[in-house]
């Protein structure tokens, strides 16, 4: 796993817009977005797989398949059209179709998305400046990578972004790009406030399909490239790499040497993180990273994260169906945890049909939020607020009914189905294992190393899901058009043939038929001259007789003429 961030910070208030005019590293691009639609605090997710909490742990920033976009804004009236054109404005901003989050998949959070950044309490607590919304079918390509590189002070040519290419980037099992604005404290005492913009980018690779199962890995073997310059504006320029089990199986090396290895310690768990400064690797050659293992590696599951989630949907036939979510709790303790889910209008959900049960036995939750759904115009939501007991699985079941759509609402490939968004699951672990996202206090990965905190806040996406409703057969209107042009050939030919064609008596004498054939070919057989009797045989005496007397005739009837004369 490679994970990449960018932090941009602006010494300038986002609560004031009109100091945002003299731009130095921020883009002036996004920072007129923001001002232009009163935007506090935006994040966005655009990403392509799913992430495997149960063997991957927790990522550095976690998100849904697809895109993801939760935004606050600044107290407003008219916060539904303000969040209209801002999606619009995204979607040309980063390539994406972000101005698809219409009505009919916004929703507004109660629990689940507060502010990560400064903010009052009176102000997080107000549902009605907070907009979140998905598109789970996106589909994220270099279309959008490219947008994103452009937001970079240092560009894509130079720094650590040189390494994005994006043929390798694409060519991973998982991938994720980021976009995070929040508010945060210039300095410790937090008199004024700054922004701060995260760029972020999170890869899997699979090495049993990449690199033929070996595990040794290097810049120019992930992303076919080395590093060859750094960012000059950039203060920090820094490479981690994890190298807890370097000493243990399977045992490593890294080349080159790190600068110096870090100690971790976050409540109680120790890392050790080795340290490059891009500055010091870059002469005379590029910076090339690279780990060999000495034994060939074997792969087995990791040991399982302190909460996790996986949801499924149930049922069979095109009438009614269910959804299941199944949260798994592997710690000695209890906690509390929010669960939201959003569904489409056109899967009706029956609200008593809803459980909350572990171990058998039916959970009663703290508070809910459900907010019915309009025919094509909001979805389901539901937030619900209960507690996951110790080494237990706790089980969410309701049951739904499919709509029948208009046939002009069906997409494309209408019997491939319909996606359902993610769930998201928060809560607040009392410890740190396989955690490896950055506390909201800080900025900067390294910040996050040195974290004395108590309590991690975790926000974690379940799979989407896939549902199939009733689809009319779109083949239909195809065959009635073949079929009607058909009856409307046959029918045009007859006619044309009796209102044009000329119709005339034949003579059966004639006719050239078949039989007509054989008789003409018998009779021209026996009108052959084998058939005729030879002129060279010897004449009859009787026929000479009468040769004779007609020659004989023949004279006398010329000595008559020649008397006459």
């Amino acid at each position: 796993m490679f994970h990449f961030q960018f932090t941009t910070v602006w010494n300038v208030s986002i609560d004031k817009p009109e100091s945002f005019q003299h731009y130095h590293l921020f883009p002036k691009s996004l920072g007129d977005v923001l001002t232009t639609y009163k935007v506090k605090e935006l994040h966005l997710s655009q990403t392509q797989g799913l992430w495997k909490h149960e063997k991957w742990g927790y990522p550095p920033e976690d998100a849904p398949p697809g895109d993801e976009l939760w935004v606050w804004f600044q107290p407003h009236s008219g916060v539904d059209q303000t969040w209209a054109d801002l999606v619009n404005a995204l979607s040309g901003l980063f390539c994406a179709s972000l101005n698809f989050m219409d009505s009919k998949s916004t929703v507004q959070p109660r629990w689940s998305f507060r502010p990560a950044g400064l903010a009052s309490e009176f102000y997080s607590a107000d549902s009605r400046f907070v907009r979140y919304s998905t598109l789970p079918r996106e589909v994220v390509c270099t279309e959008n990578l490219t947008p994103w590189k452009k937001l970079l002070p240092c560009g894509s040519k130079i720094g650590l972004a040189s390494l994005l290419n994006s043929v390798k980037i694409y060519d991973g099992f998982y991938h994720s790009l980021g976009v995070h604005v929040r508010s945060v404290c210039q300095d410790t005492q937090c008199l004024t406030p700054a922004t701060e913009l995260k760029q972020t980018l999170t890869v899997v690779y699979d090495p049993t399909t990449n690199k033929n199962g070996k595990q040794d890995w290097s810049f120019q073997s992930m992303f076919d490239r080395t590093l060859q310059s750094q960012c000059p504006l950039a203060d920090t320029r820094k490479v981690y790499v994890d190298v807890t089990t370097q000493e243990t199986f399977p045992k490593f090396s890294l080349s080159p040497v790190p600068d110096f290895v870090l100690n971790q310690k976050r409540s109680g768990e120790e890392r050790k993180i080795a340290v490059y400064q891009i500055g010091n690797h870059l002469s005379p050659s590029s910076l090339n990273l690279k780990a060999m293992y000495e034994e060939k590696l074997t792969f087995s599951n990791s040991s399982l994260p302190p909460v996790y989630a996986n949801r499924f949907v149930t049922g069979y036939g095109l009438e009614r169906g269910g959804v299941t979510c199944m949260i798994y709790n592997t710690m000695s303790s209890n906690t509390t945890v929010i669960f939201m889910e959003t569904v489409p209008w056109f899967l009706r959900v029956y609200f008593s049909s809803l459980r909350i049960e572990n171990d058998g036995k039916e959970i009663k939750p703290y508070k809910i939020n459900f907010i019915p759904a309009k025919d094509r115009a909001n979805p389901y939501q539901m937030e619900l607020v209960f507690r996951l007991f110790a080494n237990s699985v706790t089980k969410i079941t309701y049951s739904f009914e499919r709509a029948f759509l208009k046939w002009t609402e069906y997409p494309p490939d209408a019997n491939h189905g319909f996606y359902v968004s993610s769930a998201v699951v928060s809560t607040v672990l009392p410890v740190a294992s396989q955690y490896t996202a950055t506390s909201q206090s800080v900025s900067l990965l390294e910040e996050s190393f040195s974290d004395s905190s108590s309590s991690f806040f975790l926000r974690l996406h379940t799979e989407t899901l896939l549902v199939s409703l009733p689809t009319p057969d779109f083949s239909m209107p195809y065959n009635v058009i073949c079929l009607a042009c058909t009856v409307v050939a046959i029918a045009f030919g007859s006619l044309h043939n009796l209102t044009t064609r000329d119709f005339t008596a034949s003579d059966p004498s004639k006719r050239k038929g078949l039989v007509a054939k054989l008789k003409s070919f018998f009779k021209k057989e026996k009108e052959s001259p084998e058939n005729k009797p030879d002129s060279k045989e010897e004449e009859t005496p009787s026929q000479k007789d009468k040769d004779n007397s007609k020659s004989e005739g023949k004279d006398s009837k010329k000595k008559d003429g020649n008397s006459e004369t």
